[in-house]
């Protein structure tokens, strides 16, 4: 699938599976707008995606507990363009640690203003470039900690409770945007191997049934969703966690 036509968005992206989805999406065309809590992380990605010929690329600096952040991240990229295609809610602080007084509570209060308000935000200040796209997808990535019942990550109660946050944020959205033609799509990854995309391990990495989750699939998980006819709606991608 290629995106030529599209603009991404996609928050957190200086390191992780952000940057990945930032490099391999630019890799199929696509214009990406990216952020990162540390401009210096945003700016190293934007030059990596550059050095491979991907020119259409842009960085900006965003910190998802910053309510002023978020809207000028916002305004930054409708300095560029009219529409934002894709929306990638990436960003969301890890918390470890399932004893739950092994946190400070500024710690508690960082993870949960990212990964629940942070992708509230994000969302309502992209939602207007989002209505102006003919194409439009929010892609969240919660996670396996984000499902009711869910118990065998090692996170901290904060960073499950932010999850849970996202999970319900998502579910609702879905149902409330759709007669406006915009899709939501949440996926729920356990704990997944992120090879380097600029690396070897990206094409050798196994991807076999017994073995764990990789960021390769995840990718091919997020473009098959978006690049189905606009009368499928994929909700939800979940994973057996082995």
């Amino acid at each position: 699938m290629r995106l030529d036509n599209h603009r991404v968005v996609i928050t957190a992206a200086g390191r992780g599976f952000g940057r990945t989805l930032a490099i391999r999406l630019a890799d199929l065309g696509a214009e990406v707008f990216l952020s990162a809590r540390d401009l210096a992380a945003a700016h190293r990605v934007r030059d990596e995606i550059r050095d491979l010929g991907h020119q259409r690329v842009h960085a900006f600096t965003c910190d998802l507990t910053d309510p002023a952040s978020i809207r000028d991240f916002a305004s930054g990229v409708a300095e560029h363009t009219d529409r934002v295609d894709i929306l990638v809610n990436n960003g969301a602080r890890y918390l470890e640690g399932p004893d739950l007084l092994s946190a400070t509570d500024e710690d508690i209060a960082d993870t949960m203003a990212s990964g629940a308000t942070g992708t509230v935000l994000t969302t309502k200040s992209f939602l207007p470039l989002l209505l102006n796209s003919e194409m439009p997808d929010v892609v969240t990535m919660v996670s396996a900690c984000g499902t009711p019942g869910h118990h065998r990550s090692d996170a901290h109660d904060a960073f499950y409770a932010a999850k849970s946050a996202q999970a319900g944020f998502t579910e609702i959205l879905s149902k409330r945007l759709r007669p406006r033609g915009i899709r939501v799509i949440s996926l729920y990854p356990p704990d997944f191997d992120n090879a380097d995309p600029l690396s070897e391990e990206w094409e050798t990495t196994p991807r076999e049934a017994e073995g764990t989750l990789t960021a390769h699939s995840l990718v091919e998980c997020v473009l098959f969703a978006v690049g189905q006819p606009r009368d499928c709606f994929i909700k939800a991608f979940h994973f057996e966690q082995v």
